[in-house]
């Protein structure tokens, strides 16, 4: 059905061997006229190479080149294994307020989702335990997500909780779609008013690059954030790790005389 489609349309939409623009310059500029058209929408799979030199009539090498001039202006993504899809428009991160991911996607009109990779209870290494403001080894509850948007994951989050506030956490809830924030106010009562943070990028890790389904020289952006509570008590401490090419960061510089 794909390759019908494609076909039907390269009969309105034909290469011209004959021209000067290379041909896979032309196949470049067609699938990105498909695009803003909307036959190929934001998130939506590609035809493969072998189905675009199929239906257009070049070979594969020119199928590739195309669509590597599209990933080479931030149009297309590839995620390893899984194909070449229609990239989201960049995800603007305003960094005044304090919002979950749930919010952040709702915002913007799409689907959050998470697979669960750990929710476990464990012990509090020296780092945790001083951004949680508890003793080492002390009882923690710990999550372990990848964030989703529709289908395409955007960021790893690792979740330190301090257990004593939120006892049993884990065992009602399942954060494959709730919302931990949510959960917080609803059914513990606890109020979040900040959080400290500090971002960094760099290159992913190969766990990364599998869990992310991006490509070793994407780029990540690295948050540790610790978050508290309206009476000024640490009660977060996440480890997150965002696609990069799927983010802006905003922020708002006041001069300061």
């Amino acid at each position: 059905m794909v390759y019908t489609a494609m076909r039907q349309e390269s009969e309105r939409l034909d290469l011209q061997p004959e021209s000067l623009v290379p041909l896979y310059i032309q196949l470049k500029d067609l699938l990105l006229r498909q695009i803003r058209a909307g036959v190929y929408s934001a998130g939506a799979k590609l035809p493969s190479e072998r189905e675009l030199a199929q239906a257009y009539g070049v070979s594969r090498m020119t199928a590739r080149m195309a669509v590597r001039l599209l990933g080479q202006e931030g149009v297309v993504a590839s995620r390893t294994g899984k194909g070449t899809f229609v990239s989201f428009a960049p995800i603007n991160q305003e960094l005044q307020r304090l919002t979950s991911f749930t919010q952040e996607m709702d915002k913007l009109g799409l689907s959050a989702s998470s697979r669960v990779i750990r929710a476990e209870i464990a012990r509090a290494s020296d780092a945790v335990a001083l951004a949680l403001g508890i003793e080492p080894g002390a009882e923690i509850a710990l999550l372990e997500r990848v964030r989703c948007a529709g289908n395409r994951p955007l960021a790893i989050e690792i979740c330190h909780l301090n257990h004593s506030a939120c006892p049993g956490i884990l065992d009602r809830h399942d954060f494959s779609h709730e919302s931990l924030y949510r959960v917080l106010q609803q059914d513990y009562g606890i109020r979040l008013a900040k959080a400290d943070q500090t971002i960094s990028a760099r290159l992913p890790t190969p766990e990364e690059q599998r869990l992310l389904e991006i490509s070793p020289h994407v780029p990540v952006l690295s948050l540790t954030r610790t978050t508290y509570t309206v009476l000024d008590q640490p009660i977060e401490h996440v480890l997150s790790v965002y696609d990069g090419s799927a983010y802006k960061l905003r922020t708002r510089l006041i001069y300061d005389v």
